[in-house]
């Protein structure tokens, strides 16, 4: 399991030179990739080229950018934009977007989302391999090509949780990226789904799975915060799916949370459960957050996390 780290608006406000600092931190601990999530602050795609350009050595990807809002042919143009300031080190992660975010803000449907993203990926994946496409379809028309001359397409992989979803990213894209989503869940539900959906000569689906981690000697407490933090995002329908699946009351309880030893077993497990990528977020004080981070950066040193 590679161990990869968030950067951005998910670890709180920033500055540009903040978040390219957090890259170089990041590249020069080990990390295999910066994830940079897109919410309501920088635009993700921008900051990974800006950042992704000025610090050689790491992976860059989007974790996730919602696609209800960008048409293919704009987010074709963005991604591979990216990729060629980068230098071909750039993962495209995309999702449906939460559905009552998509509704109620952007005045946008939201049903169907398999069906939908089915679509978008059929018009989206050969764009980004030079094509041209003349797609009049149930959901979506796009007519053109978007011309990005010496760049390799990137993987794209699709946050996925549902079965539905989870059949789309291993019968469309490299893989899934997942959050708020514990263990058993991973282990019972996520991999045997997406892997399935894999099958008949695909290749093993990447299962990038997010986590929020803080090594602490107050395993009750961070939780605590954790629960109180994100306590909204726990009733999202999407996310709360999971946890129900998970048998956890809220985000706290999936959390990987515990001191340096109880966090490397939790990672193993983790990486027993069939996920290829750890994406960490930290989280906590100043200091807890420096210490997950080097406790982090010490065992992707260690190239990567084997299963048992």
């Amino acid at each position: 399991m590679d161990i990869g780290i968030a950067v951005g608006d998910v670890r709180g406000p920033a500055t540009l030179a903040e978040v390219i600092g957090q890259v170089q931190t990041a590249a020069d601990a080990g990390f295999t990739t910066a994830w940079s999530a897109q919410a309501l602050g920088w635009d993700a795609l921008t900051v990974l080229a800006v950042a992704g350009a000025q610090v050689p050595g790491i992976g860059v990807g989007t974790a996730v950018v919602p696609v209800a809002q960008r048409h293919p042919l704009v987010l074709a143009s963005q991604a591979l934009s990216v990729q060629a300031a980068v230098g071909d080190r750039f993962t495209l992660g995309i999702g449906a977007g939460i559905a009552m975010m998509v509704q109620s803000m952007f005045g946008l449907p939201a049903d169907r989302p398999a069906r939908r993203m089915r679509e978008y990926l059929s018009v989206l994946r050969p764009l980004l391999r030079g094509q041209t496409v003349t797609h009049h379809g149930e959901t979506l028309t796009a007519v053109g090509a978007v011309d990005v001359a010496g760049v390799k397409p990137p993987p794209v992989l699709l946050a996925a949780l549902a079965p539905a979803m989870l059949r789309v990213a291993g019968q469309c894209a490299e893989g899934t990226i997942t959050w708020m989503t514990g263990p058993r869940t991973l282990a019972d539900h996520i991999v045997p789904t997406i892997t399935a959906a894999a099958a008949g000569g695909r290749a093993t689906p990447r299962v990038v799975a997010g986590f929020l981690v803080c090594v602490t000697n107050d395993e009750a407490a961070a939780r605590e915060r954790v629960a109180g933090r994100f306590a909204l995002a726990g009733q999202m329908p999407e996310y709360r799916a999971m946890l129900d699946r998970e048998g956890a009351a809220g985000p706290g309880d999936v959390a990987v949370v515990g001191d340096e030893d109880s966090v490397a077993r939790q990672l193993r497990r983790l990486a027993d459960a069939g996920v290829t990528d750890l994406l960490a977020s930290p989280v906590g004080s100043t200091d807890e957050q420096a210490r997950t981070t080097a406790v982090l950066a010490e065992l992707a040193r260690c190239t990567h996390i084997p299963a048992r």
